[in-house]
């Protein structure tokens, strides 16, 4: 993929990078394989730090202080605080993510100097075909919206906005943010 890239986009480098992808896991504490943790943090944790190393160059070339790079990770809000669900390794690794962001977040912005920011956004209950899973936990999808203040399941352009946010010239001088887009969820809690 880095060749691609490179090859594609030659002397302009990578301006914006968004980590978009995930998997979950969910068994009782008592049933839950190690599988589920191996696959979890695979993807969602290692998966995120090695694009980032593969890209870094890519990302320092289209980078200035006045317009720096960009690199936005779409966590989760059960990485700011747990499920009532027996989701123990999608949880974790949400937060583990949430904290590698504010970790590359220090190093790009005050170590390195790289001019490269790194934010999250963290979303709620959004339908999809992960979140489908949670009704065998005995809620719908119905049953979830209850618990959101703003009255209404998420959408996957709330969640875009949010990106398309961090990857604007607004939000240039942000780093090391993790952004809620939950409908209120964690402002109750």
């Amino acid at each position: 993929m880095k060749e691609e890239i490179e090859r594609r986009d030659g002397e302009r480098g990578v301006n914006v990078l968004v980590h978009n992808s995930g998997t979950s896991w969910g068994a009782p504490m008592e049933t839950h394989e190690d599988e589920g943790w191996r696959k979890t943090y695979e993807l969602n944790v290692i998966g995120v730090f090695r694009l980032t190393r593969e890209l870094l160059g890519a990302l320092v070339k289209a980078s200035t202080p006045e317009d720096p790079s960009r690199i936005i990770i779409v966590g989760s809000i059960a990485g700011v605080a747990p499920q009532t669900y027996p989701t123990f390794s999608y949880d974790a690794s949400k937060a583990a993510l949430h904290h590698l962001a504010k970790k590359l977040a220090d190093e790009f912005a005050s170590k390195r100097k790289l001019n490269i920011t790194v934010n999250v956004v963290a979303p709620g209950y959004v339908p999809t075909k992960m979140s489908k899973q949670l009704s065998k936990y005995g809620d719908s999808a119905d049953d979830i919206v209850k618990n959101v203040p703003l009255g209404r399941a998420g959408t996957p352009e709330d969640v875009a906005g949010a990106v398309l946010f961090f990857a604007s010239s607004a939000s240039s001088w942000i780093t090391g943010v993790v952004l809620p887009v939950d409908g209120g969820f964690l402002a109750k809690l």
